[in-house]
């Protein structure tokens, strides 16, 4: 088919157990996979990501030595991983950090009576930390400006067509993304048909064009990382702080640019339905260093404002 970019050929089936992962599961300090891992997930058809029946989480992922599948558990006390692919040596390396090893719980104190309840219901929540920034900022691309639905959508559309099949016995359906060489020639109808306008596909094109460097960023630190980030016309602090957060595991780094984030930390701390970023921000405060984990704390609480508008309308350009 014309602009039909070949599939790739499914990578190796080679197995690395990597058994016991270094991160304390305790009663005091559990692990919680959905809780952890859920921001990687995007919708609940991501080819990337899948939870099976036994509670095992699966990703695929490119990592810097290729595509890989990790299977993750937590049995008796202990997380457990093994992967598959020419990236399954980097994921298992790279499965405390996933898991939040790099973490630190401790470090947060509450202030508030609803984020202090909802921290004592959720103690198996760590901030996971993938150590790659083009995984997580291109579906985050993706939702700028749009429903969830419409850019879940996208993504899945776009790795199913674009990616290869997930090494190992990924569960049916899963699908390595492609990789940055691929994004960039991915033509605009494709894009079209994928409900992408052309400002969120630029944007990743050019993200992609210089993945390298951006790939740096999850060595970086937070800051620095989102600095670099936002020299990509297109990319500003939304965007920036949603995949720093994934990324680099940043506890502090909050979103703002959001539409409804400061209405639901404003009403939640505050009764504050109207807040803005500036309010949100002067709300979090006591939390500096710790704010998106609180903000993280804020959204499971599941106090939300009565809803006064509907519901933003998904557009469909794919008709046009």
């Amino acid at each position: 088919m014309a602009g039909r970019i070949p599939p790739r050929t499914p990578t190796t089936r080679t197995t690395v157990r990597g058994g016991h992962v270094p991160v304390p599961v305790t009663e005091d300090a559990p692990v919680d996979l959905g809780l952890t891992l859920g921001p990687l997930r995007r919708g609940p058809a991501d080819p990337t990501f899948r939870v099976t029946p036994d509670g095992s989480v699966w990703r695929a992922s490119r990592t810097p030595d290729g595509p890989g599948t990790i299977r993750l558990a937590v049995r008796d006390g202990q997380a457990r991983a093994e992967a598959w692919g020419a990236g399954a040596r980097w994921l298992l390396d790279n499965a405390p950090a996933l898991l939040g090893a790099e973490d630190n719980p401790t470090a947060f104190v509450p202030r508030h009576k609803l984020v202090l309840a909802t921290h004592r219901r959720r103690p198996g929540l760590r901030l996971t930390r993938t150590g790659l920034v083009l995984e997580s900022l291109i579906p985050t691309v993706l939702e700028q400006k749009v429903t969830t639905t419409e850019a879940y959508s996208a993504w899945r559309l776009l790795v199913r067509k674009y990616g290869e099949p997930a090494p190992g016995p990924a569960p049916e359906g899963m699908y390595v993304m492609p990789d940055a060489r691929t994004w960039t020639q991915i033509p605009s109808w494709e894009w079209h048909r994928a409900n992408v306008d052309g400002k969120r596909s630029a944007t990743i094109v050019r993200a992609a064009r210089v993945a390298v460097r951006l790939e740096e960023a999850a060595h970086m630190d937070p800051p620095a990382a989102r600095e670099r980030l936002e020299l990509i016309p297109g990319i500003g602090p939304w965007t920036s702080a949603e995949t720093i957060q994934r990324s680099n595991g940043a506890p502090d780094e909050v979103t703002t640019g959001d539409l409804h984030l400061p209405g639901i930390v404003g009403w939640a701390l505050a009764s504050d339905r109207a807040a803005d970023d500036a309010a949100m921000l002067d709300l979090l405060a006591p939390y500096a260093g710790q704010r998106h984990r609180a903000a993280r704390l804020i959204l499971l609480s599941g106090r939300v404002p009565p809803r006064r508008a509907p519901r933003m309308t998904p557009g469909d350009i794919a008709r046009l």
